[in-house]
């Protein structure tokens, strides 16, 4: 397993009820890579971390004496996870045969992206995206 204690940045840490499922469905859906796992005496998953492309996404299982808790599975997480790949469609579609619902089909947005939306089975919701045109720059 390779080490994170060389990055500096902003990492999702998603709270899970099934830490092991997400993290099969992120590796399925979005190629991540696991590069940690800590698991519990029950062999739950309590925490681990994976690659994303360039970036860090860590899974949490719920912890009773931690008050996070995963999201609802109705898609109404406060929380939206915007994840660019190169192709928004072909990630969109590997990620509902993963388990994924989809929320929103890959549209073009008036921003330059093409994106979509879905819903992990632990209620995590994702925009998939591709950058389909330059972004205007700010004046």
């Amino acid at each position: 397993m390779q080490t994170t204690r060389q990055f500096t940045g902003v990492v999702p840490m998603l709270i899970c009820r099934d830490g092991a499922a997400e993290i099969d469905f992120c590796a399925r859906a979005f190629g991540a890579v696991e590069l940690s796992r800590r698991s519990g005496a029950d062999g739950t998953v309590v925490h681990a971390t994976l690659r994303v492309a360039n970036a860090l996404l860590m899974v949490h299982g719920e912890v009773p004496s931690f008050p996070s808790r995963a999201p609802a599975t109705d898609g109404s997480s406060p929380v939206v996870i915007y994840l660019y790949v190169e192709d928004a469609d072909l990630v969109l579609e590997r990620a509902i045969a993963a388990g994924a619902r989809l929320a929103l089909p890959a549209m073009d947005a008036p921003w330059g992206d093409r994106v979509g939306r879905v819903i992990d089975s632990e209620g995590h919701v994702w925009n998939v995206a591709s950058q389909s045109a330059p972004t205007p720059s700010a004046a």
